[in-house]
């Protein structure tokens, strides 16, 4: 079974009606031998803050050494998004092996009448997944109801209601008691519920769970001590007079413009955090999050905890994207979430506030635009999907409103690209009314085109592979054309009506294209699209008047292909022309030029190849003067050994070994990184000297992207599964490469909303570090695909073990270096780290010369 023949399958489900009960699930795990026996689970139920509060239990508890999975639902752009273990999507390749498994069960229960449905499909997907992966604890999103929910077909650990309002009242009951007393029997065994709940939904909860956790807002002025009556706010919260909650909880407001402070006070502790999600009803998540830590992992130390709580990123949950204009997503798809997106939007300063609505036909409109601010201009428009509410209706609602500009827009794409291009710097605007539109929305950061090089007919069947096209489809997309023509190959994620009308007219044009077998609603589709570069330019040409937010996708496209673009316009920023590579620097870097060299310098006792040689800070001088001479641009100082099993270094004794080197070596011609995985460390080398941080962990310190934006340097970004690497430890890839350049994507989008330009972003696709030796190949064969990010791309090759596939093992690795930064150089490597200097230096002139002599020499 292909990939898009087994997500086809699993979305078809969604045809039959949801039933309550945990039978269906319970037998289709029954006749799977119960993978999912074995694992810790937490539930977290209730009618909002679910998801926010999955995601941070799951944060926090991969700060530990525990192997963590998260169900959560719904999902931005790939159905995988809902099913992850330590931060990473479930495989293709476990898709495709479940749905084999579980297809004959399924179809035959159809047939009997007693059909599975979606959620329910997926609920075991999930967990079987998660004892296929050996997972040690996993948390799970509980979807609408409690007791009779898919997901409790297990016996919690630990388990909340976040808090409880009239929804689904066709299923859960019609009362607020009745919704409670359903959700609350997600309640574990043997521990207390932990719930946010208030008034007769917290008074049902405790009739029906008996032992119970509270949580509560605390609004008395003041931090106070660990363990203080939790008066004011908590004791409204616990909805009963002179009771205070058992955790108390107070939003201490924005941080910066991604992050708010919050405090949680318990008996006798407390954790003081900044969380990525802002808004005053975060922080009671944030609560409950840590009363279920607790209760989970006793052995948490605040530090941790508080580590984790930052770490919990959640896209378009009031997710800023952009400051000048500010630019924000926010799924609110009810009057509730409406009001809170409201309040939380007070927080900030703005002149005109521009809103892009598009909501589902079911919502009640009209008590959603009551409860928001008030608007200087709407954009209605319709997500792609047959739920949405027409562009003209949600109008009329705005104008009987008395918003006096109104407008309206076929796509989410072309109101966004319209908006954006009238906003003035100082504005705000704010893409609202569904997480379908928000998701569309989203792609206008996220969407990547990404290049391939077809060398031949198997290149040309891989791509057409990971792109899922059928075999009975036609799969001629990437075959090259006449040898005369100048061809190019671009493979990119698009609606899918966006991908018929790419692909419809580039044939047209004489070109090629090829579309995936994935035929679900509102999903995103791969497309491969092939052809000279005469017939891309007419591509992008019959695209410009085109609706559905195409002329942007073109223009990228156009960019991604190497067609000379004109002045950017309007529709080009709204597709994110800004954050694409070929923007005009502001200043100059090593890299500007042409691929760059940074030689390694560790001051360190033990690095896996120079360990001990450069500890001494005279020796480590010299080291640098000597690289200096060989022609590198970059120095890059390194404390603390990421080699397989290296002990972790304090902050302390790190600062120690790379300050007194940075501040010797500050003054000299060259460029100084500083690599680290560590926020203090970074900022302390700053003020040595230091002009670039080199991160291998891709900014798993919170801290990190922000002190590169506040000291407005370059950050290097790395693709690591963990550092220092783990010995033996196994890692799933449908494609490294794809996946790779997946999972980078998100971290570079992540700099970037801390006010990182993505022109000072370089990304390292990591080789080696959670990769296998072939693995690691294939990332230098295809690097030039990294180049989809918008970003100057750095490689890690140097000695590595990688090297023993062709039979070059330790200490006779340097050939081998000196081989594919050659290699590396030629495929578009910006910066090759080494620790060789004149042999590699020597390599990358070769490869600069041999690209272009007529126009090369020797740098002064």
């Amino acid at each position: 079974m292909e990939y898009h023949e087994a997500v086809n399958f699993l979305f078809d489900l969604r045809r039959f009606k949801v039933k309550p009960g945990t039978g269906s699930v319970r037998s289709l795990l029954a006749e799977l031998g119960d993978p999912h026996e074995g694992v810790e689970y937490v539930q977290v139920a209730g009618s909002n803050g679910k998801g926010s509060t999955a995601r941070m239990v799951e944060s926090a508890l991969r700060e530990t050494d525990r192997r963590v999975g998260l169900y959560i639902s719904p999902h931005f752009e790939d159905v995988r998004e809902r099913v992850r273990v330590d931060g990473r999507k479930i495989p293709e390749s476990a898709v495709r092996e479940f749905v084999t498994e579980v297809k004959p069960i399924l179809t035959d229960r159809a047939a009997a009448g007693e059909p599975v449905t979606f959620f329910e499909a997926l609920t075991a997907l999930a967990l079987w997944y998660f004892g296929e992966a050996d997972v040690d604890v996993a948390v799970l999103e509980v979807g609408m109801g409690g007791e009779l929910d898919a997901t409790s077909v297990v016996d919690p650990v630990a388990s909340a209601v976040t808090n409880v309002s009239l929804e689904h009242t066709s299923v859960l009951g019609e009362t607020i008691e009745e919704i409670a007393a359903t959700k609350a029997k997600v309640a574990p065994a043997d521990a207390p519920l932990v719930t946010a709940a208030s008034g007769d939904a917290l008074a049902t909860v405790r009739e029906v769970a008996g032992d119970v956790v509270t949580v509560g807002e605390r609004d008395d002025g003041g931090a106070g001590d660990a363990g203080v009556d939790a008066s004011g706010s908590a004791d409204e919260t616990a909805g009963i007079p002179g009771e205070r909650a058992d955790i108390a909880v107070r939003y201490e407001g924005r941080a910066n413009h991604a992050e708010a402070g919050v405090r949680i006070d318990g008996d006798s502790w407390s954790v003081d955090a900044r969380i990525p999600l802002l808004g005053e009803y975060q922080a009671l998540n944030a609560g409950i999050a840590v009363a279920l830590l607790r209760q989970i992992a006793p052995d948490l130390d605040v530090d941790t905890i508080a580590r984790g709580l930052r770490g919990a990123h959640w896209p378009g949950r009031f997710e800023v994207m952009e400051r000048d204009p500010l630019v924000i997503l926010d799924g609110a798809h009810n009057p509730g979430a409406c009001e809170t997106l409201a309040a939380t939007l007070a927080e900030f300063d703005y002149d005109d506030l521009h809103v892009v609505f598009g909501a589902m036909h079911d919502k009640d409109h009209r008590s959603m635009v009551a409860a928001l601010p008030a608007l200087d201009s709407v954009t209605t428009c319709r997500p792609d999907t047959s739920r949405a509410e027409d562009p003209e209706t949600l109008a009329r609602v705005f104008e009987r409103a008395g918003v006096d500009d109104v407008r309206e827009r076929d796509s989410v794409a072309t109101a966004l690209a319209d908006v954006r291009g009238r906003a003035d710097a100082d504005d705000c605007v704010l893409v609202m009314g569904s997480l379908s539109t928000v998701s569309e929305a989203r792609t206008t950061w996220t969407r990547t085109v990404v290049p391939a090089h077809v060398r031949d007919a198997a290149d040309a069947e891989a791509l057409l592979d990971r792109a899922h096209v059928p075999d009975s489809g036609p799969r001629s997309a990437a075959s090259a054309p006449p040898e005369s023509a100048v061809h190019r190959v671009v493979r990119t994620r698009v609606e899918d009506r966006q991908a018929r009308a790419l692909a419809a007219e580039l044939r047209s044009l004489g070109g090629r294209a090829a579309v995936s077998g994935q035929d679900v609603e509102s999903e995103l589709v791969d497309v491969v699209l092939a052809g000279t570069l005469a017939q891309f330019d007419r591509l992008v040409e019959a695209m410009a008047g085109a609706p559905h937010g195409l002329p942007g996708i073109a223009a990228r496209i156009a960019r991604q292909v190497g067609l000379d673009a004109d002045a950017t316009t309007a529709a080009d920023v709204a597709a994110g022309a800004t954050a694409d590579s070929d923007a005009t620097p502001d200043r100059e870097y090593p890299w500007t030029d042409g691929a760059a060299v940074m030689g390694i310098l560790n001051v360190t006792p033990d690095s896996f190849h120079d360990g001990g040689e450069y500890a001494a800070r005279e020796d480590a001088i010299e080291r640098a003067e000597e690289l200096i001479d060989a022609g590198v641009d970059i120095l890059d100082v390194g404390g603390e050994s990421t080699r397989p099993g290296a002990d972790e270094v304090s902050v302390g004794e790190e600062i120690d070994r790379v300050v007194p080197v940075i501040e010797a070596i500050a003054d000299l011609d060259v460029a100084v990184s500083i690599d680290t995985r560590k926020a203090a460390v970074a900022d302390a080398a700053l003020d040595a000297g230091a002009d670039i941080l080199n991160d291998v962990t891709g900014l798993e310190d919170p801290e990190m992207r922000f002190l590169a934006a506040d000291r407005d340097v370059p950050v290097i970004v790395m693709h690591s599964i963990d550092a220092p690497v783990v010995p033996g430890k196994d890692v799933d890839y449908d494609d490294v490469v794809a996946d790779v350049l997946d999972e980078l994507r998100e971290r570079v989008l992540l700099a970037e909303k801390a006010g990182v330009d993505r022109e000072r972003i370089l990304v390292d696709p990591g080789l080696g570090f959670g990769k296998s030796k072939r693995e690691s190949f294939e990332l230098l064969r295809r690097l030039d695909e990294f180049r989809a990010l918008g970003c100057p791309i750095l490689v890690g090759h140097s000695h590595k073990s990688m090297f023993d596939l062709v039979g070059r093992g330790s200490g006779e690795r340097e050939a081998a270096t000196v081989a594919a930064t050659a290699l590396a150089a030629d495929r578009g490597a910006d910066v090759i780290r080494v620790h060789d200097a004149v042999e590699n230096v020597a390599a990358v002139r070769v490869a600069k010369a041999t690209a272009d002599p007529f126009d090369f020499s020797l740098p002064d």
